[in-house]
């Protein structure tokens, strides 16, 4: 049995306890709690924000090329080409040509990008480019800021860089959201192609937090 004391209200339980004080008591323990995951919630974004604000690189690449010093290049030519057929696939990107684009490829390349699609062939890459050309990325460009060029022998040539794509003003080199890897071969008829390309998205507070409590980690140019 329980009685009900009109003038406070107050609700008492068989054993006279008051038991209507638990619910203020609970009320501020849900207070504290909210309180308490609003400050964590705080403290985690401003921490995200500090990591992502301070995850600058420092090997940004150079955007031009052709002013790269490649390794092991058999003639100056040969950079000159490879620049050449780059400058090409970029180009065509621009004007959203996925013709022109599938053509900077080998017949049997292959491209996987940073969410980690993979075609496979020049003409598998052409159609999921003249898709991507006439959907959410019709009107974007494509830029790179190279990281190096090595030659191995006179036909492979493998170019790594900073990537992405934009609108409007191009984005600076420490500003590029992807990382990119080239393998060119100089095909039998003296033209370089791509014959692999592999991009990876560069996620800047995950880096930062492994050379935060990993620093063996960080690559050497960013020491």
């Amino acid at each position: 049995m329980s009685a009900t004391t009109t003038g406070t209200e107050q609700v008492t339980d068989a054993t006279g306890a008051p038991a209507a004080r638990k619910r203020p008591r609970a009320r501020r323990i849900k207070q504290i709690l909210g309180v308490g995951t609003l400050t964590l919630g705080l403290a985690a974004g401003g921490a995200y924000l500090w990591l992502d604000s301070t995850s600058d690189v420092h090997n940004t690449g150079n955007p031009d090329c052709a002013s790269v010093t490649p390794t092991g290049a058999p003639t100056a030519e040969a950079h000159q080409q490879v620049c050449a057929s780059l400058r090409a696939m970029t180009d065509a990107w621009g004007r959203g040509d996925a013709d022109a684009y599938g053509k900077a490829f080998t017949r049997d390349a292959t491209y996987t990008t940073y969410v980690g699609s993979h075609y496979q062939g020049r003409r598998d890459i052409t159609e999921g480019h003249r898709a991507l050309f006439g959907g959410f990325l019709k009107g974007t460009k494509l830029t790179d800021s190279y990281l190096g060029i090595r030659f191995y022998g006179p036909t492979v040539a493998i170019v790594t860089t900073r990537g992405d794509t934009y609108e409007g003003k191009p984005k600076k080199p420490g500003e590029l959201s992807k990382t990119q890897t080239y393998t060119l071969i100089r095909e039998d008829d003296g033209q370089w192609r791509i014959a692999a390309f592999h991009n990876t998205k560069r996620q800047r507070v995950m880096e930062r937090i492994s050379f935060l409590f990993a620093p063996d980690t960080r690559p050497a140019a960013e020491k």
